[in-house]
């Protein structure tokens, strides 16, 4: 038996750093590219759309491989197949560097984009076997929100504020210095992570009982984790009832109005206080990390809240919606205050824009945690399931930006040219109207109805 004296190591504290990290450098990485599109419209003479059409690129395979990635993770486990796919997306992202033309970069762009799917998939399957319940969502907020916001804004702080403003290298340089510290970070992680507790020769099982919030047990007996039966897809499909079908879909498609909305911070602030209020490479990329650190705050403090109130109402359900509906519908409020109050003063509409990430952002950890409520054993597959369908908004808004941005549009469609600063503002508008249908869509997510149902006694013995 367990000696109720033994104290749990700390094991999961290091997981914990390692997921933070992981978080961290995947934006680090995804957002350089916002930041070198400036330097391609010169090199290149590339119009807003052929810009999109990059973006789109990383999108369709970041898509197209989410669920195929997300049952790997969940019939592999974490440890080597998220340690593979982050050194391979760091010699992608050195590959830009590299790229002759924007033709070569789409190729690059799209290897780019398949070797990240499935990164937030297997984090989240991480989250789910390394930390308790009862604080699992605040553990997401902060390795699946607060990270990778941070990750965004030490782009533009390092990149382009540090690397190019003030150290002086070019931009091409700098990528390769951003792709060195994944590949060593995707070292580390191969070295010390494990798939779950049992299986991590420093932890002892004192930490491996506190992580299943169970009873001391003898140290021969395996763990849930260990013992249950993998959930296949044909198992989830056989098993799931209309009502968490919709539920399924209602998250998939919060997720995809968000990723609509939150593509403008993901590629266009940089471009737009370039074109619009002339900002230089320094100005830029400090300026623009301010929605980027207000979502990272918003997120930590989204898992937090989840936690908190689920713990004080004993209502997962309702906790979890109002949550999102009401951060996602204060965000979108807030985006017109600051189209309507501060547009035409870059520092202080990014100091609002500040805010109106923060608010947008608190409804990201709700999410990770209602597809962890749901899914059971098939949390990764699962949460690769609901970005592949929710990466349709991914490889959607690039491109509709972009076009949004371009004249061909305005002059086909309404026979007229549009002053830059109005086209710019239209596609803020549409970002404020996506966060607003992202908010009513919470209101048909119940997180307490399993996709899965259990079976029965007769079901099981095959009656």
């Amino acid at each position: 038996m367990t000696n109720p004296q033994e104290r749990p190591t700390n094991v999961r504290l290091m997981v914990f750093a390692l997921g933070c990290g992981t978080s961290w450098i995947l934006y680090l990485h995804r957002y350089t590219f916002a930041l070198i599109k400036p330097k391609l419209q010169e090199e290149w003479e590339l119009s807003n759309t052929d810009l999109g059409v990059l973006d789109s690129a990383f999108s369709i395979c970041y898509s197209l491989f989410q669920f195929p990635a997300g049952v790997a993770a969940d019939v592999f486990g974490v440890h080597l197949f998220l340690g593979i796919i982050i050194l391979l997306w760091s010699l992608a992202l050195g590959l830009h560097a590299w790229a002759p033309n924007s033709g070569a970069l789409w190729y690059v762009r799209a290897l780019f984009g398949a070797s990240q799917a499935g990164a937030y998939a297997s984090v989240s399957r991480l989250s789910r076997t390394w930390f308790p319940a009862s604080t699992r969502t605040t553990a997401q907020g902060w390795m699946g929100v607060f990270s990778g916001r941070i990750g965004g804004a030490s782009a533009n702080i390092l990149f382009a504020a540090l690397i190019i403003g003030v150290m002086g290298f070019d931009w091409r340089t700098a990528i390769c210095i951003f792709a060195g510290l994944g590949i060593a970070h995707g070292a580390a992680f191969l070295i010390l992570f494990r798939s779950s507790p049992s299986r991590h020769p420093w932890t002892n099982r004192a930490e491996v009982e506190l992580i299943e919030e169970r009873p001391p047990k003898a140290a021969s007996e395996s763990t849930p984790e260990e013992t249950a039966d993998k959930t296949t897809i044909r198992q989830i499909l056989g098993r799931m009832s209309p009502r968490s079908i919709v539920n399924l879909f209602s998250i998939v498609l919060t997720s995809t109005l968000s990723t609509i909305a939150d593509n403008i911070f993901l590629a266009w602030i940089p471009l737009f206080l370039s074109k619009i209020h002339g900002l230089a490479f320094m100005e830029m990329g400090l300026y623009s990390s301010l929605p980027l650190l207000g979502g990272a705050l918003g997120g930590a403090f989204g898992g937090f809240l989840n936690d908190r109130v689920i713990l004080r109402t004993g209502n997962r359900r309702w906790a979890r919606s109002l949550i999102g509906l009401g951060g996602k519908g204060t965000a979108g409020v807030l985006l017109v205050i600051a189209l309507l109050a501060s547009y035409d003063n870059p520092y202080r509409f990014c100091a609002s824009l500040f805010f109106v990430k923060f608010f947008a952002d608190i409804s990201l950890a709700t999410r990770w945690g209602a597809v962890t409520d749901v899914s059971g054993n098939a949390s990764a597959s699962v949460f690769a399931f609901n970005n592949s369908l929710a990466g349709l908004g991914g490889i959607l808004a690039p491109i509709m930006y972009g076009i949004v941005l371009d004249d061909y549009i305005w002059k086909t469609v309404f026979g007229t040219v549009l002053d830059e600063e109005y086209k710019w503002r239209a596609v803020f508008i549409i970002g404020g109207v996506m966060y607003g249908l992202c908010a009513a869509s919470w209101l048909l997510i119940d997180c307490s109805i399993p996709l899965v149902r259990k079976e029965s006694a007769g079901e099981a013995a095959g009656d």
